[in-house]
This record gives structure tokens, sequence and C-alpha cells, in this order.
């Protein structure tokens, strides 16, 4: 499998298959393909792992693209203006927020991962499900806004603004924590606790979330006057 990110913040995934390659998506990511291209619908992994994908944020099917009679492509995008994050699952797994996965090679494998510490289920933003990506090959997240990755050293911690932390690596640990003072919680726009990411391992923050977005949008929408 080949692959192209295009595009500046409402990008496209463009990935090249061979005939006899696989690759999936959630339902509704494709935006184009090449027409020897099929796709199928398919609960991959059984009902029971098909159930857990939902509950994780994903969709109970996925799509499964083949080629046939050479190379063929397929473009999937995201479902909100940001950027589409490439990881390589052979080199580790990834925690991921919930909804970030867009799509993976067959041999990537997608599973219900659950908040370990009670603070975090409660004030973490996420909620309790996260998204775990293992195996091997490529996978591919959405994310809001402009990204950056930061590979923190071991016992490096970064505090991150609730909902803004994308994905990070199985071997970062993840907690929440006071944002500061009573002042601070209340009038410093951040609330009361703020995500925090400890190293060793590579973390991946987003510039803007979805209900950002969307409140950012409501005074610009119609109104019943």
């Amino acid at each position: 499998m080949k692959y192209t990110i295009t595009g500046g913040n409402l990008q496209f995934a463009n990935i090249e298959i061979d005939p006899g390659e696989e690759f999936f998506s959630t339902a509704g990511a494709m935006k184009y393909m090449t027409g020897n291209m099929t796709m199928e619908a398919k609960a991959e992994g059984g009902i029971r792992k098909s159930i857990g994908r939902v509950f994780s944020g994903s969709t109970l099917f996925l799509v499964k693209y083949s080629a046939n009679g050479g190379k063929g492509v397929v473009g999937i995008g995201g479902s909100a203006p940001g950027k589409i994050l490439d990881l390589n699952i052979s080199e580790g797994a990834w925690i991921a927020q919930k909804t970030a996965y867009l799509g993976g090679e067959k041999s990537v494998i997608l599973e219900v991962a659950f908040q370990r510490k009670l603070g975090a289920i409660l004030f973490g933003g996420e909620g309790l499900i996260l998204q775990r990506l293992s195996g091997k090959g490529m996978a591919f997240l959405e994310a809001c806004g402009d990204l950056i990755v930061v590979d923190l050293a071991p016992g490096q911690m970064y505090k991150v603004s609730t909902s803004n932390a994308v994905a990070w690596q199985d071997s970062v640990k993840y907690d929440i924590t006071a944002a500061g003072g009573i002042k601070t919680a209340l009038f410093g726009g951040e609330g009361l606790f703020v995500t925090t990411l400890t190293g060793p391992g590579k973390i991946v923050i987003q510039s803007m979330t979805l209900s950002e977005l969307a409140g950012s949008l409501v005074p610009f929408l119609p109104s019943s006057r």
C-alpha cells in the first residue's frame, strides 16, 4: 500500500492499493475512488468487535476496499475541517480519542480502550471510552484544526486542555489534574481540569475541538425569529 495526504485543512488521504491488498475505513469516509475499486460493508472481526467499535465512536460496519485488474486508489476524508494523521502501528500501539479512527490496513486492530482512572472518566472530556490501535500497518486518524506532535522523554509531562489530546502512544501515561486555583478554574477558560500526558512516547495535540467549532458557528446560525 502507498498513500499521500493532500490538502490544507480539509484533507484527503489518497490510498493506492494493489490487487490482493485490502484497506478498511469507517462508513462514510470514502470521498472518491477509481473505477476498478470495489467496496463492501463488513462487520470486520465479528459482531462482538463490531459492537465494541460502536461504543468507541466508530461505525458498526467497516468498509472494505479492493482493487481489480491493476492498482486502484481510494480517497478518504474527515467530517470536519482539520488534519489527517498517519500512524505506523507496526512501531507500537496508540490510544486515540473517541471517533478519531478514519481507516487503516487490514492488519490494524481497532479496539475499545477504557479509562483506567476515575478522574479521567469523570473530567477527561472524552468520557469512559477511547480507541486503541494495535497490530501492524498504517492507520489514519482525523482531528480538528492543526496538529502538533511532541515526542516526550521519560518522565516529561505536558498539560493539555481538555479534549485537545488527539492520540498518544500506549507507553504514555494519561491522567487528569486540577487546572490551578479557584480563580484560574473559574476565569481561566479551561475549566476545572486539564489532561496530563507523561512520557516516554509521542503525543498528538489538536488546535481545535468539535465542540469549539460548533460553538463558534452558533452566533451565525438562523434563528426562529
